[in-house]
């Protein structure tokens, strides 16, 4: 829970349609051990000494920094700002021997050394979640797409809820956590999942009925105080205008990152030109179970279509679904983008299977974990 008093809900604000943004929370290590290290405090001061060509600011944990790009139409001016941020952010983390790296979990980590940044609302959730507060240093990826309406918000948050798995199997890099192998692609959605407010967002279409039908009823039992204290795997963002993606893994690169932004981009695109029935409350019988075929076998993955209750390789519906989108891509000026995650889905695999290989080539935890740092810094995993 938020503290402070109730505040209400934020009126939605309007935003010109299919814009993005990208938020990445990234990982900060130690160059001798490649353990987490608390560096955000010196990394914040040292960055706030210059122009920084994003935003940057603290997350739950001393061993984590939040960036943030603009907002962006398409994709090659949303890669070239990523790049230019990553680039800031890694000749600061050399003058201050730290490493940066990307991944939804660090491999080996140890939750309970973790250290709770210094401010108001993070020391404020520790109280209350206790160690799920420090076991929440986990790293995602969250992209936010501009909507006209409020009403346009709900649509899309609702009518991207069979896509949600193509997401969590696409940007999946946390296999390992704790020093283990945990057998899931994306380990970090457990960690999400454990807290109260988790999961999907209620069935309402109209802002009204969410605001005063849904919202006003939560705030009235004095579980939550503003819309920060969901956290859903799509939320409505109404201070921004927008909907926010939650559901992937930072991850390796900020390639990939500025490819899976351009993915929801398009699909938001031909959701919005009527390219598939309205969304219904029956479509969300198969969630959780999609939602945890993506986190534990990505693409290898097995999904149930919400309408027509066929099972679908995660993969192939990836593929077919990068097809449709084609049209889309061409005039968002996006093909390079798709045509990334086309090879990550019929070939090369995702970031946890790429992991995997560099642990079994070389028997090291360790080794994992530069293969993150060199992967930020190089963008690409070797």
């Amino acid at each position: 829970m938020a503290g402070g008093e109730a505040m209400p809900l934020e009126p939605f604000k309007q935003s010109d349609a299919l814009t993005m943004g990208v938020e990445l929370e990234l990982q900060i290590v130690n160059p001798y051990d490649l353990d987490l290290t608390p560096g955000a405090d010196d990394l914040l001061a040292l960055l706030k000494r210059a122009p920084f060509p994003g935003s940057v600011t603290p997350e739950m944990t001393q061993s984590m920094i939040e960036i943030a790009t603009g907002v962006h139409t398409r994709h090659d001016a949303l890669l070239a700002q990523l790049r230019a941020i990553r680039d800031t952010l890694l000749e600061a983390a050399e003058r201050l021997n730290v490493e940066l790296a990307g991944g939804g979990t660090h491999p080996f980590q140890r939750w309970f050394e973790q250290r709770i940044f210094d401010k108001p609302r993070f020391q404020q959730l520790s109280g209350l979640y206790g160690y799920l507060a420090k076991q929440f240093t986990v790293f995602g990826q969250h992209v936010h797409i501009g909507c006209r309406s409020a009403d346009e918000a709900l649509f899309l948050l609702h009518a991207l809820n069979r896509y949600v798995p193509h997401f969590i199997a696409l940007s999946a890099s946390s296999p390992f956590f704790q020093g283990v192998d945990t057998l899931f692609d994306s380990a970090r959605l457990n960690s999400v999942f454990a807290f109260p407010l988790s999961g999907r967002a209620p069935f309402v279409l109209r802002w009204d009925d969410f605001e005063q039908g849904y919202f006003r009823k939560m705030e009235s039992t004095g579980v939550v105080k503003s819309m920060k204290d969901f956290y859903w795997d799509i939320r409505p963002k109404p201070e921004y205008g927008t909907i926010e993606l939650r559901v992937c893994d930072t991850p390796l690169t900020v390639e990939r990152a500025a490819a899976l932004a351009c993915y929801l981009q398009a699909l938001c695109r031909h959701l919005l030109e009527g390219g598939e029935p309205p969304p219904e409350e029956d479509d969300y019988l198969v969630y959780t179970y999609n939602r945890f075929q993506a986190c534990r076998f990505g693409l290898e993955g097995t999904m149930v279509h919400p309408r027509t209750r066929e099972p679908l390789s995660i993969r192939e519906d990836i593929l077919a679904t990068l097809r449709r989108l084609e049209p889309h891509a061409q005039a968002l000026d996006s093909t390079a983008a798709l045509a990334e995650l086309e090879a990550v889905a019929g070939a090369a695999g995702n970031h946890a299977r790429q992991l995997r290989a560099v642990h079994a080539r070389t028997g090291s935890i360790q080794a994992v974990v530069r293969a993150a740092v060199d992967a930020l810094r190089d963008g690409v995993l070797s």
